[in-house]
């Protein structure tokens, strides 16, 4: 039963995917003329993802930042979260603060969905810096293709850390059925008209950070 239903959701995310591109057409002709006009190029840009099985991948996704943005906040010492972003952060350009609210910086993965190197839903895929860094329990999120969405997404999205994030992405692996995935898609259509949250800085991240530092300095 669960060899059909991942049968059905491989067909599915693909389908959505070449849909979702054409039908949204417009909506990314009109983001491409906006954040052209509003933070000049580039306007799509790819980061070096972990996939299944740690399989890195190239993300696509709207520039919502001013370029070079984890140089910028270091040097303006807004975080010691190299990946990670402050209230009221002024690397986000006016286009990006709407884009990033709306989850409509994301829309370009639906080509990596169409690629097989993406779901529509999944644990949302980290950095490979990030993974590589993973212990044995976080890597049990990479048994799956990461997702446009996810549970974690739609239940506190950037308001939580490192530790509740994995527990919820080890749960929906746990309990993964195609019903969980569409309850997931309407979640997250509801996402769209929640406040603005608060994110938190994400102490694994900086925890790493600071190790990769002092590796660097020993002689």
């Amino acid at each position: 039963m669960r060899t059909l239903q991942l049968a059905v959701k491989w067909l599915l995310d693909r389908v959505l995917a070449a849909v979702g591109l054409v039908v949204l057409a417009p909506v990314f002709a009109a983001i491409w003329a906006w954040v052209r006009r509003d933070a000049g190029s580039p306007v799509f840009i790819s980061q070096l993802r972990a996939g299944k099985d740690g399989v890195p991948f190239r993300l696509l996704k709207v520039r919502s930042m001013v370029p070079n943005a984890v140089q910028v906040g270091q040097e303006l010492g807004l975080t010691d979260d190299p990946f990670g972003v402050v209230p009221e952060d002024p690397r986000i350009t006016r286009s990006g603060r709407v884009l990033r609210r709306t989850g409509l910086d994301e829309l370009p993965q639906l080509v990596n969905i169409l690629r097989g190197e993406m779901s529509v839903v999944g644990p949302r895929p980290d950095l490979v810096e990030q993974a590589a860094h993973y212990t044995e329990t976080d890597r049990r999120r990479l048994a799956v293709r990461p997702g446009l969405t996810g549970w974690s997404q739609t239940h506190g999205r950037e308001e939580i850390g490192w530790p509740e994030r994995i527990q919820q992405d080890l749960w929906y692996i746990d309990h993964w059925s195609l019903w969980l995935d569409v309850k997931i898609l309407f979640l997250t259509v509801a996402q769209v008209f929640r406040p603005e949250p608060e994110p938190v800085e994400d102490t694994m991240n900086i925890e790493r950070a600071r190790a990769a530092r002092d590796r660097t300095d020993e002689p």
